[in-house]
């Protein structure tokens, strides 16, 4: 297994945001992570990736146990992010964003490696046109891109994906599918957060589900959309399950 969440619990004061959450995630695969807004979604992944330490439980990433070790350290162990609210450098060119995800991420590279680097993934996420372009000056499906590219070029085993594909338009929806599917082509594990179904259950080996902080279903897409603690909690409407396997 390459990362494994067992009992997390994660406390606010009062407030519970993680109970319990047990999962194991296999080499090689998207792992969809969905649930209704507050969730617990991006609070899972803020415990996995070292930004909160739980108060319960343990995470144990490439057999090791990661559990409050701090960003910057999984970072240079193979674990990468996206963020919900893109996170540019708007004074950076697009490709020296990237790079900088060369330089202190996993690969750890030099400048002249982590150029080499930023192309190639440049060229892999259609940005390479924008090269040279200020960050700041990219439109919101570019800057979802910049920061999927910034993460794949600190060439992680683990890379965890919160809602990239929010605000886009439909073909750039279907874009951005292509686009994880060809990362997890090049051996990257993926953990996405996602609230367009169709495309989660598409992309998706295995689901997991969570409501206020507790993981209620695990499975298959298919498991999942005709579950019915799931339909109850988050999806509302029994004939969606036939709806998302097609795809609409």
């Amino acid at each position: 297994m390459i990362l494994q969440v067992q009992g997390v619990t994660k406390r606010f004061g009062g407030l519970q945001a993680l109970t319990q959450v047990t999962f194991d995630l296999p080499e090689g695969q998207i792992l969809g992570l969905i649930g209704p807004n507050g969730a617990g979604k991006t609070t899972l992944f803020n415990v996995i990736d070292g930004v909160y330490k739980p108060e319960e439980g343990r995470v144990i990433f490439l057999g090791e146990d990661v559990t409050g070790k701090k960003p910057y350290y999984l970072a240079k162990k193979g674990l990468a992010r996206t963020h919900q609210i893109v996170r540019p450098l708007n004074e950076l060119s697009v490709r020296e964003n990237v790079m900088v995800g060369a330089c202190f991420g996993h690969a750890g590279a030099n400048l002249n490696t982590a150029a080499k680097i930023a192309d190639e993934v440049l060229d892999l996420l259609g940005l390479a046109p924008k090269a040279n372009a200020l960050a700041g000056s990219l439109n919101v499906a570019q800057k979802k891109r910049l920061e999927m590219a910034r993460a794949i070029a600190s060439q992680p085993k683990l890379l965890l994906l919160d809602e990239v594909l929010a605000g886009l338009n439909p073909s750039e929806i279907a874009s951005m599918v292509k686009t994880v599917r060809a990362v997890r082509d090049r051996g990257i594990t993926i953990i996405m957060i996602e609230h367009v179904m169709s495309a989660i259950m598409n992309l998706s080996d295995r689901i997991l589900v969570l409501d206020f902080g507790k993981l209620i279903a695990e499975g298959t897409p298919e498991e999942i959309a005709n579950n019915e603690k799931v339909i109850q909690a988050y999806l509302g409407d029994p004939k969606l399950a036939e709806r998302l396997m097609k795809g609409e």
